[in-house]
């Protein structure tokens, strides 16, 4: 009983231990957002002061358009995320269980385009983009988001339609199902975790894109949180307090999305790792 109550004890301490590294630099961050420029030079508290982080607070919220950057990060990071998530389903049926010519060097080809920096197609994205008349608008920001990581979440979720029996499969086109029933009654629920930690991945690709929405947004208005927060950096002055402040706002919702799916994350991402 000792000895069981003794590893549990040193068990939760590095527990403890690791959540303390994990979470420091998210409160720090908090502690430079409520702390005036003063107290950062001047030497920074470890507790800040209530009545400067108040008024703080109020002249970031009242002179930062933080909340319309926040809703057109959602907007292109939700529509990278549908719009991948749509293509990559079938994509990754396809590849699991039908057999085609050329069905090798289509895997390799999306295998491929991840050996492209986006910074080498941005010249080339730009003229096309033009030419269609997709710039300054989160349309064409979704494209873009999409065809670079799209392919990972066809890998992920072949990976798991793989590890499925055909059996199953097999039984249900034997009862008559559709073969699109198929895949939206029986594959997707079954291969539900890996369609989910795809999902973070797509959020998470739209929610911080930069170089795209840089490149291709040039009203204000549109900007996402992103360029957002690059805005502040001045060649002579960068207000610190405003930047962490802005910082912290930007990355609770992604902690938080993260916090709700992690359970369905680890799931989904050794799904399909062990067969028999």
């Amino acid at each position: 009983m000792k000895k069981v109550s003794l590893t549990k004890i040193l068990r939760w301490i590095f527990v403890f231990v690791l959540a303390s590294f994990a979470i420091f630099p998210v409160y720090w961050m908090y502690n430079t957002s409520l702390t005036s420029v003063g107290g950062l030079f001047g030497g920074q508290n470890l507790i800040p002061r209530v009545k400067d982080s108040l008024q703080i607070f109020n002249v970031f919220f009242t002179e930062v358009p933080i909340w319309r950057w926040l809703r057109n990060s959602a907007v292109v990071a939700l529509g990278t995320t549908i719009s991948s998530l749509a293509m990559a389903v079938l994509a990754a049926y396809g590849l699991s269980r039908f057999r085609f010519f050329g069905k090798g060097l289509l895997g390799f080809s999306l295998f491929a385009t991840q050996m492209l920096p986006e910074a080498l197609l941005i010249v080339p994205m730009y003229a096309l983009f033009m030419s269609l008349g997709l710039l300054n608008g989160f349309t064409g920001l979704v494209l873009a988001n999409t065809a670079f990581v799209m392919p990972v979440a066809v890998w992920i979720i072949k990976s798991a339609m793989d590890g499925i029996p055909y059996e199953i499969e097999e039984a249900a086109r034997v009862d008559g199902t559709p073969r699109l029933a198929v895949l939206t009654q029986i594959m997707m629920p079954l291969t539900a975790p890996s369609i989910a930690a795809a999902s973070v991945i797509l959020f998470f690709d739209g929610w911080n894109d930069f170089l795209f929405a840089s490149t291709f947004i040039t009203s204000s208005e549109k900007w996402l949180a992103t360029v957002g927060l690059a805005s502040f950096l001045g060649e002579f002055v960068t207000p610190l307090a405003t930047v962490f402040s802005a910082a912290l706002v930007f990355t609770i919702p992604a902690i938080l999305f993260f916090l709700i799916m992690q359970r369905q994350i680890i799931s989904g991402l050794t799904s399909g790792s062990v067969k028999g």
